[in-house]
């Protein structure tokens, strides 16, 4: 017998991944055509409009050296910000993280009938929701501490920017982001919106996150923002939005999928849990979890993928 709310949730997991991929397939990118229009070269849009004269090639994705450049470039334009700059886009991206969880937390959180009996369905759910956090944070200008540790440390390897400013870049993030965060989950609480299912899930997000042990804490860590940092990479080699999204979505989801750590998520995620009256400590939470995780996520973006970039593609690989 096929159970309804099984049915429906698959429905709407089906409806979110082909979206993705027609995006992918799709874009919105000029389609160069064929036509001529009075012996003029012309480029047909997505959509069936014309545009009449001369037109040069661009390329929709940069190479991957090209891509890494633009990190660096990235690191170095953020070393130039002011404190009050890099806080104002740090609250702001916590706060779009915190937009982001809670669209997972309170879509997941009203299925219990489908977490009962098909719970890889519903982690599905809430990975393919998650990652529009990302893609607000990119789009709008935002700073992410996670982010932060691989630009920062592209451009120190790069000699674009000195050990003092990655150090005031990933301060002042990671105190916004705790602000934006902690403040995002705390106006949720405030408004009733942690009640029922998403009191529920998000309760047992937070004992989950705060159950294993350092170790295992820290290398989910890594293997995390590794891939937060390749969503980032990748969405600076793509030029369009559709790029943009797609770059973000496969590698945020994969993550949260799995289950990795990551450490500006759960600046939201475990005071959600707290305000729910998880029966747990802020001590715990802080020497549990979120410490090893911002150690790891440090190691991943900044000797991974900053050095290791630079080792593939900059100066600390030249004459290697």
């Amino acid at each position: 017998r096929v159970n309804t709310q099984d049915t429906t949730a698959m429905a709407m997991a089906g409806i979110v991944l082909s979206s993705l991929f027609a995006m992918a397939i799709e874009g919105h990118a000029p389609r160069l055509g064929r036509v001529s229009l009075e012996g003029r070269p012309v480029v047909r849009m997505a959509g069936g409009a014309v545009m009449a004269g001369a037109y040069q090639p661009v390329a929709m994705v940069k190479s991957p050296k090209e891509a890494f450049e633009a990190m660096a470039e990235k690191g170095e334009a953020n070393a130039k910000m002011s404190v009050a700059k890099i806080l104002h886009a740090s609250i702001m991206g916590g706060c779009y993280v915190g937009m982001g969880g809670l669209l997972s937390v309170a879509i997941t959180g009203g299925m219990p009938g489908v977490a009962a009996t098909n719970p890889g369905l519903v982690k599905l759910m809430f990975a393919a929701l998650f990652p529009v956090n990302l893609l607000l944070v990119i789009m709008t200008g935002g700073q992410l501490f996670t982010g932060n540790t691989a630009t920062m440390a592209s451009a120190l390897a790069e000699g674009k920017i000195k050990f003092a400013d990655l150090m005031k870049s990933w301060t002042w993030s990671y105190i916004g982001n705790i602000i934006g965060c902690a403040g995002f989950a705390y106006l949720t609480s405030y408004t009733g919106l942690l009640s029922y299912g998403t009191a529920e899930v998000a309760i047992a997000t937070t004992l989950k996150k705060c159950s294993a042990t350092w170790g295992q804490t820290f290398v989910k860590a890594v293997f995390c923002n590794w891939l937060v940092c390749l969503a980032v990479f990748l969405a600076g080699a793509a030029n369009d939005l559709t790029g943009k999204m797609v770059g973000i979505w496969f590698p945020i989801s994969t993550f949260v999928a799995i289950g990795f750590e990551h450490s500006v998520a759960n600046m939201f995620l475990l005071p959600l849990g707290l305000f729910a009256a998880a029966p747990i400590s802020l001590r715990d939470v802080l020497l549990k979890n979120l410490i090893p995780v911002t150690l790891g996520n440090v190691f991943a973006g900044a000797v991974i993928i900053g050095m290791g970039m630079s080792f593939a593609h900059g100066k600390l690989g030249q004459g290697k």
